[in-house]
């Protein structure tokens, strides 16, 4: 997930985090908390745990809790779409996701963190976009993880 980031440094607003969350949560569960966090983690560790980083400690759990709620055997018709839409929803979300810390660190007014989020819109409606179209590599994630979990499984 990290490496991913760092790939795509050079595109903001584009990445492959929300892939690799919906991808995971959707094979491990409970389990793709430990991947997210290592993510977090290093993103910290390699930026600085400044006040930007905070919100980290919430905003990709909110999208692992999101997958958590949709159903394990969707119909395979529907299954990329409704995982594209979420990672889509993150994105376009994802500075509504952050004000709060924002609001709370840097003691905002509701009226001040409504106009941080509209301020923002440009930057979300990016993330939106990218990460509906990054979201065509969810099923072929999750496939390729559950052939290696079965593959693994066998030995």
């Amino acid at each position: 997930m990290y490496a991913s980031k760092i790939i795509m440094e050079f595109a903001p607003n584009i990445h492959l985090i929300g892939v690799f969350t919906v991808a995971f949560t959707a094979v491990y569960r409970k389990k793709a908390l430990y991947p997210i966090y290592v993510y977090v983690l290093l993103t910290g560790i390699f930026y600085g745990f400044a006040s930007w980083w905070l919100p980290y400690l919430y905003i990709w759990a909110a999208l692992w809790g999101a997958v958590m709620l949709l159903p394990k055997n969707m119909p395979k018709k529907i299954r990329p779409l409704v995982y594209m839409a979420a990672c889509s929803a993150h994105g376009f979300l994802y500075g509504t996701l952050y004000a709060p810390a924002q609001a709370l660190l840097y003691g905002l007014s509701f009226q001040k963190m409504i106009a941080w989020i509209i301020a923002g819109l440009p930057y979300d409606c990016i993330h939106g976009i990218s990460n509906f179209f990054c979201g065509i590599l969810i099923v072929p994630i999750i496939s390729a993880l559950e052939l290696a979990e079965r593959t693994a499984g066998k030995n």
